[in-house]
């Protein structure tokens, strides 16, 4: 035996249940399936499957077979996805994993960009915030709005800054008293951006003093877009990014709370599983995802 095409055909005919399904599966036809099964049979010198009008089961032979040549089919598809992702520089799949607010406003322009560019590339995008372990999620590479990593494991390429705001509802003040100092926030109206409950600590500057204020937990969550939604509400003071709240700052729902003390900005970041070197797949995007947002004017950070 040749090749794994014998065996590629003879799995895919267990799997569909019949010649005819296989051949639809493989886009050949039921003739050449039906030779290739023989000559497979031929070739072991054993009966691998027992044919019907209505069905196709497998003997003995068969059984053993498949159970023992599906893994080593399975491995085999792995390790070329994983050569031909890590040779070639356009053609390939790439998972990537993304901040859920961000990547609903940013991604979709970018992805399709990148698309048109690269149509060798295909992409799985996981959009979610929490925070994964890029080494137990296998993915390639990751986008993320955050301080800078403690986390040495990994390494990463600051692409940006992503200035923030403390924000609220003007209708908020009229409830309570307008804060004039970060000491003034009360921690049961900030809302906090976090997990599992914790408390998030702002820090705020003015010139050279720095002050930190702790957000309340009556209200934590991981997702900015939600926070956003509570602080047009009225329901509470949150610290976001700009691209979040800007529209709701130009259309005055919102507005700036301490416009005179300014907030440390985040880092738009991209991270990577500890490679020696970038593979050209990753590469491509990562080149491409720097040139993209540097050339957008559209979504100013």
């Amino acid at each position: 035996m040749q090749s794994l095409k014998p065996i590629r055909v003879f799995l895919s005919v267990v799997e569909q249940g019949s010649f005819a399904g296989a051949a639809r599966s493989l886009r050949m036809t039921p003739a050449s399936i039906t030779r290739i099964i023989a000559q497979l049979e031929q070739d072991l010198g054993q009966q691998l499957l027992l044919r019907t009008t209505r069905q196709v089961s497998l003997t003995g032979a068969g059984a053993l077979v498949a159970a023992r040549y599906r893994p080593v089919l399975e491995e085999f598809d792995r390790v070329t996805e994983e050569v031909t992702r890590t040779t070639r520089p356009d053609k390939g799949r790439l998972s990537i994993n993304a901040p859920m607010s961000f990547g609903m406003r940013l991604m979709p322009g970018l992805v399709a960009s990148f698309r048109l560019a690269y149509p060798h590339i295909s992409l799985d995008v996981h959009l979610t915030d929490v925070l994964v372990d890029i080494l137990d999620d296998g993915c390639d590479l990751a986008i993320r709005i955050s301080d800078p990593p403690a986390d040495k494991s990994t390494i990463w390429r600051k692409i940006c800054q992503v200035p923030r705001q403390v924000v609220a509802a003007p209708a908020l003040f009229e409830r309570m008293p307008r804060p004039e100092v970060p000491e003034d926030l009360p921690p049961e109206r900030c809302l906090s951006y976090g997990h599992k409950g914790a408390a998030e600590t702002w820090v705020l500057t003015r010139g050279g003093l720095r002050r930190s204020a702790r957000a309340g937990t009556d209200l934590v969550s991981n997702n900015g877009e939600f926070l956003y939604e509570m602080a047009i509400s009225g329901n509470g003071i949150v610290n976001l990014p700009d691209f979040l709240v800007r529209d709701g700052l130009a259309s005055g729902a919102l507005e700036v709370v301490l416009p005179d003390w300014q907030v440390p900005p985040l880092h738009l970041m991209l991270y990577y599983p500890p490679y020696e070197r970038l593979p050209p797949l990753v590469e491509t995007f990562t080149d491409f995802f720097e040139a993209y947002i540097q050339d957008i004017e559209s979504f100013d950070f």
